[in-house]
């Protein structure tokens, strides 16, 4: 019995034994899994998480495997992943993520992170087992600590782009040996690269653009990258040459290098990428001819050699690369034809030459291929717009067609309606003719037409309002007659409407009143009668109304936008009224006594008699004007006559002669001969409205410079233009050397210069015949305005960047402006700076232009040092030490040169003194009431002192200072400003 009982509780003993260890068994594992559970709810208690994205995170759980962004090992069930993309998180990284032993992948992307980079938690995690650590697109800043990769164990990816962090890269990073892929784009990351960085042989992907990087692209060891497939440090200060041997990294995909500083020719090693899709040269100052053995990358889908110094012609090898996509070759000085193998290109989709030497007719194989966008816009093609067949492929697919700023002549063609997906078309400033097609109203998706500055004629097609997408219509200066079609209030969401400086007629159509978009209207210079639709004030949107130079009359609508329009807008309607023109309307003047119809008979008599006495006095006053009318017009009439005969007993040197005889192709020329001057017209042939004897009316005097005094008159057609009458007693008096001379001028066309329509020559007297700016001078808004009418910031910078571009065309055509100043930058109707006056200087004889150039120069402050001295050449740098003064003015709002009482204002010294005082932002123009980013303010400051160095050589050339402008130029919001 005692055996038994012995033997049961020593079973009873081994089977609680064996309970137990199964318990701490079961335990342990328990116990390791509540650990990951455990780290990451410490991690999501200090984190905010507005979306409840994370709400599927139980502490209850026993295992996290299942949660949102939780990925476990199979066999371990350990978490190895937690991937958080885009979920709106924000907090900082807590310890809790330190729990997670068997960690590879963190990814914590396109969130609202925070806090600094080198939190110890952070430099921890890299010292864990993990691999892939990506941290992009949040708000992480500060430096990157030297010890966050001393020890970044297997560490293959890390992407930190799209943060804040500054400084530079430690030299460190070399350590991490088995890094395949860095990314820090769009950072603030500064300073040069290290050059151990290229010990890091495993790379496979280096993103580092979007900072400000700066030096040489270290070359050491580069061909050793066996791996690399994208490369790209684009938008940063590189400069030197880009690395001879980059060709050697041949499984290269992608070679972005833009918006830097680099020189020099493309490195030949280049043709070696067979693989390559992607090369980006974009925005530096690579040199010479693209070289025939770019044909060699048949893999090659994106090239872009844009903004640059390339010359020479196009090769014909691009025709052999079949996978070609996209070809950019804008801003640069190639010339020729375009070659014809490019129509080999079957893949090709995007085409921009803009802004080149091109020449020769528009290539028939552009739209014999499936291109979404042609650009060809600032070139030299000339002929007619021709597009080919009805079975022209490019119909189906075309959405951009910009043919802006050549020659090209003959009309529109009618097959412009079949591009069914065409969005942009822009056909302005060539020389075509004719009408309108009303096919035009079959591009049911384009948003924008520009027409502008052609000889095109007849009326707008009613057909326009087809269009029911359109928000731009260009069709100023050109020859458009009849009226403002009603179906334009189809086109609901209209926000441009631009028919200036033509000869259209007819009454404003009230439906314009629907597009309530409607941002920008100039319907200046026409013909329009009537009265102004009442049901414009419902336009909240207007920024700019003008109506000015029209036969518009009645009252002005009160209300909206007409409360505050400007008198300008609104300038030469002689019979408008209301308080705008400063004119009562009639309907507004005390009503008339009316008598009683009824009179009583007793007061009948003495109202006749009354009656009659007036009758009698008006009669006699009546007889007495129209005596002294006849008079005065007999007077007028001997007075003529007299004027007539002594004229023609003058020399007849002065007169003009007012009919054309044919001209060359260049210009119309009227006919001259012995005793008459010369009339050349390069914008088309012309007559003045009020006769040439009236070109020069004191009472149209609009100012008056170094060579002269400009006066505004208008056309027969219309349109306005300012006649410049010189005065600068030693101009060349040979009527072959003027000729050659301003026929150069005219030949020069920008959107940023004030582009001269003409001239006129006798050896007494020259005119130059300009275009019309209408909203007078920069200087006059800037010194003259009133506090409500100052420029913008905004405004203030696309001026200085629009006369940075007129500038850089003027240098890029081999001429010297010669006298950069705010009086000689014009402001249009839509904002945009002309730079006028250019290259006068050429006008003058080779002996007298160095002194002459002094004294055009009549605006103290702009001249540059050089100036002074006879022995140093006068260059374009001229121009740019003018144009750093002209910047500080801008931004201060301050003259050059200032008067006080007991004292003189040199501007640049005085903001060159702020500066180094750290005052700089003390400087800035009060009116703009610190309603600007004052870091990009600073930046031009900085900018215009620069290129107002003493020191000619130290002045950067007009193309660089573009790219500086367009590198500081930034979204106001968001940035710091002066309060």
């Amino acid at each position: 019995m005692w055996t038994n009982t012995t033997s049961f509780h020593v079973f009873v003993v081994l089977l609680s034994l064996l309970l137990k260890t199964s318990f701490f068994t079961v335990n342990s594992a328990n116990i390791a899994l509540n650990d990951d559970v455990l780290g990451l709810m410490v991690f999501k208690a200090d984190i905010q998480d507005p979306f409840s994205k994370l709400s599927s995170w139980k502490e209850e759980d026993d295992s996290p495997c299942k949660w949102v962004g939780v990925t476990c090992d199979k066999y371990s069930g350990r978490v190895t992943e937690l991937r958080l993309p885009g979920l709106s998180l924000s907090g900082h990284i807590s310890k809790g993520l330190l729990r997670l032993q068997y960690l590879t992948t963190l990814s914590l992307s396109k969130n609202n992170f925070t806090g600094f980079i080198d939190n110890p938690i952070i430099i921890q995690l890299f010292k864990n087992n993990l691999q892939i650590i990506d941290l992009s697109e949040n708000g992480f800043t500060g430096s990157i600590p030297e010890d966050l990769f001393t020890q970044c164990g297997s560490i293959r990816s890390i992407s930190l782009s799209h943060n804040k962090l500054t400084g530079h890269v430690p030299d460190s990073i070399s350590s991490c040996l088995t890094l395949t892929n860095v990314d820090f784009k769009s950072n603030q990351l500064s300073g040069e690269l290290p050059k151990s960085i290229w010990s890091l042989t495993c790379l496979r992907s280096i993103d580092l653009s979007d900072n400000f990087f700066v030096g040489e692209i270290p070359s050491e060891k580069i061909e050793t990258l066996f791996d690399l497939r994208v490369f790209n440090l684009s938008l940063n200060n590189f400069s030197g040459e880009l690395p001879y041997k980059i060709g050697e990294c041949l499984l290269l995909k992608v070679v972005d290098v833009r918006d830097n500083y680099l020189v020099g020719k493309i490195p030949l090693s280049l043709q070696k990428l067979s693989l390559c899709n992607v090369v980006s040269l974009r925005g530096n100052y690579f040199d010479g001819e693209i070289p025939e053995w770019i044909g060699n990358m048949k893999s090659l889908e994106t090239l872009d050699v844009s903004v640059n110094n390339f010359t020479g012609l196009v090769p014909s090898s691009l025709g052999e690369i079949g996978s070609l996509q996209s070809l950019n070759l804008s801003l640069n000085r190639f010339s020729g034809n375009l070659p014809a193998t490019l129509g080999s290109c079957g893949n090709l989709s995007v085409l921009d030459v803009s802004r080149n030497l091109f020449s020769g007719r528009l290539p028939v194989w552009l739209f014999g291929l499936r291109l979404k966008h042609v650009l060809l816009s600032g070139n030299q093609f000339n002929g007619d717009v021709e597009f080919g067949g009805n079975d022209v492929v490019a119909f189906e697919s075309l959405e951009t067609l910009d043919l802006s700023l050549n020659s090209f002549s003959g009309s529109i063609p009618l097959s412009i309606g079949n591009f069914s997906r065409l969005v942009v078309l822009n056909m302005s400033r060539n020389s075509l003719v004719g009408s309108v097609p009303a096919s035009l109203g079959a591009l049911k998706g384009v948003n924008v037409v520009d027409l502008s500055h052609n000889w095109l004629n007849g009326s707008i097609p009613n057909e326009i309002g087809g269009a029911g997408l359109l928000e731009e219509l260009r069709l100023e200066s050109n020859f458009f007659t009849g009226s403002i079609p009603d179906q334009i209030q189809s086109c609901l969401i209209l926000n441009t409407l631009s028919l200036s400086q033509n000869n259209i007629t007819g009454m404003i159509p009230a439906g314009i009143a629907n597009l309530t978009d409607l941002e920008y209207v100039d319907l200046s210079f026409n013909h329009l009668s009537g009265s102004l639709p009442k049901e414009l004030t419902n336009l909240s949107n207007l920024v700019t109304f003008n109506v000015s130079h029209n036969d518009l009359e009645g009252e002005l609508p009160l209300g909206g936008f007409f409360n505050t329009i400007p008198l300008s807008s609104v300038y030469a309607n002689p019979s408008l009224c209301g308080s705008i023109v400063n004119q009562s309307c009639p309907g507004a003047h005390p009503k008339p006594i009316v008598l009683n119809p009824n009179p009583s008979h007793s007061d009948h008599g003495a109202s006749s008699l009354n009656m009659s006495h007036k009758r009698i006095i008006l009669s006699i006053s009546a007889i007495i004007a129209i005596g002294a009318a006849v008079f005065i017009a007999l007077g007028v009439i001997v007075v003529t006559i007299l004027n007539l005969h002594v004229r023609n007993s003058m020399s007849r040197s002065a007169a003009v002669a007012l009919t054309f005889s044919g001209g060359d192709d260049f210009s119309h020329t009227r006919s001259p001969s012995s005793d008459y001057g010369k009339l050349v017209m390069f914008t088309g042939d012309a007559e003045f409205a009020s006769g040439t004897h009236a070109l020069l009316n004191k009472e149209c005097e609009l100012g008056r410079g170094g060579f002269g005094v400009v006066y505004w008159t208008a056309l027969r057609n219309g349109r306005s233009v300012a006649i410049k009458k010189l005065h600068v007693p030693s101009l060349i008096k040979s009527q072959e050397d003027f000729d050659r001379e301003v026929k150069k001028l005219g030949m020069i066309r920008h959107s940023n210069l004030v582009l001269l329509e003409g001239y006129y020559w006798t050896p007494s007297l020259q005119l130059l015949i300009n275009e019309y700016v209408s909203s007078g001078s920069l200087y006059k808004h800037l010194h003259e305005g009133t506090s409500e009418s100052t420029l913008s910031w905004r405004e203030r910078f696309e001026i200085i960047l629009g006369t940075a571009r007129g500038l850089s065309h003027l240098h890029q055509m081999k001429v010297i402006h010669y006298n950069i100043k705010s009086t000689n930058v014009l402001i249009d109707c839509s904002g945009e700076a002309k730079v006028g006056d250019f290259g006068l200087a050429a006008l003058l004889p080779s002996l007298d232009r160095h002194v002459l150039s002094s004294k055009i120069q009549s605006a103290l402050g702009y001249m540059a040092p050089e100036f002074a001295c006879q022995t140093v050449k006068i260059t374009e740098k001229c121009d740019i030490y003018g144009f750093g003064i002209l910047v500080l003015e801008i931004i201060t709002g301050k003259k050059p040169v200032e008067y006080m009482e007991d004292d003189v204002v040199i501007l640049c010294d005085m903001v060159r003194g702020a500066l180094d005082n750290a005052r700089a932002d003390e400087c800035i123009d009060r009116k703009l009431n610190g309603d600007f980013p004052v870091e990009e303010a600073i930046s031009l400051i900085k900018l215009g002192l620069v290129c107002a160095s003493q020191v000619p050589s130290n002045r950067p050339d007009m193309e660089e200072v573009i790219k500086i402008l367009e590198l500081i130029q930034c979204p106001s919001e968001g940035q710091e400003e002066i309060e």
